[in-house]
């Protein structure tokens, strides 16, 4: 069943220059970067603040087909999904922890047609997001505290994407914090498959060769499973 899998690496743009966003974004995939990820943040699910659906819609009016995913860590996820969908995004990314709603929420992202990712939190058990695993198209396993770039990588949280990959053999898991060449072995081990990674990416002298690393390890991986 693993064979179905797909090892895919998605940037942060958060950890670009920012005012080369178009630029910075495009030399992503054309260095292999399978996806964007758009880190969203509202200044109150997390402290930090970046930017919102004009944004990514300027962004989407220069970049018309890569696969854009926001990961939106706000205190009201349903309050921006038609918006983003406007925007043009593929996959909408949200935190379970701040909201009851959890389903509505799926299902009206995948009404707007996006696909619908549900993330965690390092604190949150597993079991909290395993509620919603028949109504969402990803997990996202979050390896640092939400909220700011550069953290160091926690990999007690493998654990949780160890638990996933055993019992949904064909579940997308993605990793977000702290991935790079140096921990995208026990990612992989683990059984995670969409990988987020920053600054490791950004920042080499040669993104073509980080991203085809981290893609071929992951990729290593899946065919063991």
């Amino acid at each position: 069943m693993s064979r179905n899998l797909k090892a895919m690496i998605g940037p942060s743009i958060l950890n670009s220059d920012l005012s080369r966003l178009y630029e910075e974004s495009q030399k992503l995939l054309d260095n292999g970067a399978d996806y964007l990820h758009l880190d969203v943040m509202d200044g109150h699910f997390v402290p930090n603040l970046t930017f919102g659906h004009p944004i990514v819609k300027c962004l989407r009016s220069k970049i018309k087909g890569a696969f854009f995913e926001t990961h939106m860590m706000v205190s009201k996820p349903e309050q921006w999904i038609v918006p983003m969908a406007d925007a043009g995004v593929n996959q909408y990314t949200f935190h379970i922890e701040p909201i009851t709603n959890v389903e509505e929420v799926c299902r009206k992202i995948k009404e707007s047609g996006m696909k619908a990712g549900v993330a965690i939190k390092p604190g949150t058990p597993v079991t909290e997001v395993e509620k919603y695993i028949n109504v969402a198209d990803m997990v996202l396993i979050m390896t640092v505290e939400p909220g700011f770039g550069g953290q160091k990588f926690m990999e007690n949280q493998m654990a949780k994407v160890k638990y996933l990959r055993e019992n949904y053999p064909l579940l997308d898991i993605e990793v977000d914090g702290g991935v790079g060449p140096a921990t995208i072995g026990c990612c992989a081990t683990a059984g995670a498959n969409m990988i987020v990674s920053g600054t490791a990416v950004i920042g080499s002298q040669d993104q073509a060769a980080t991203i085809k690393l981290l893609r071929d390890t992951v990729q290593q991986s899946i065919k063991k499973q």
